[in-house]
């Protein structure tokens, strides 16, 4: 078994995202691409964004800091600490509102 702090990596990712010219960081913490499932920790900078991409198979974002926006087409949800969000079966983007940090779950098929 392994035990990680979530809130404490999310930290460290927030303070190297404000170092780097994207404004973003992250870190996988289960799995990876090999695997079925893979779990990363995305630390975004206010204003920062993850543009447009497809979506890899099923995925929720779980926030654990600041405020993010998820946008698939012309719908967007605002997710803040402790929401989680079902991330759509199409192309969506995630801007970050403030400086933010959210746990990505990714299932591939």
């Amino acid at each position: 078994m392994e035990k990680s702090s979530l809130t404490a990596l999310a930290r460290e990712l927030l303070a190297a995202a404000k170092t780097k010219s994207s404004g973003r960081s992250s870190r996988t913490v289960v799995g990876g691409h090999e695997r079925v499932l893979r779990q990363t920790l995305v630390a975004l900078t206010s204003g920062n964004s993850l543009d447009e991409h497809d979506n890899p198979g099923e995925a929720t974002v779980q926030v654990l800091r600041g405020r993010v926006l998820l946008r698939c087409g012309d719908v967007e949800w605002e997710g803040s600490p402790g929401d989680h969000l079902v991330v759509p079966q199409a192309r969506h983007s995630v801007h970050a509102l403030e400086d933010s940090a959210f746990l990505l779950t990714v299932a591939k098929p």
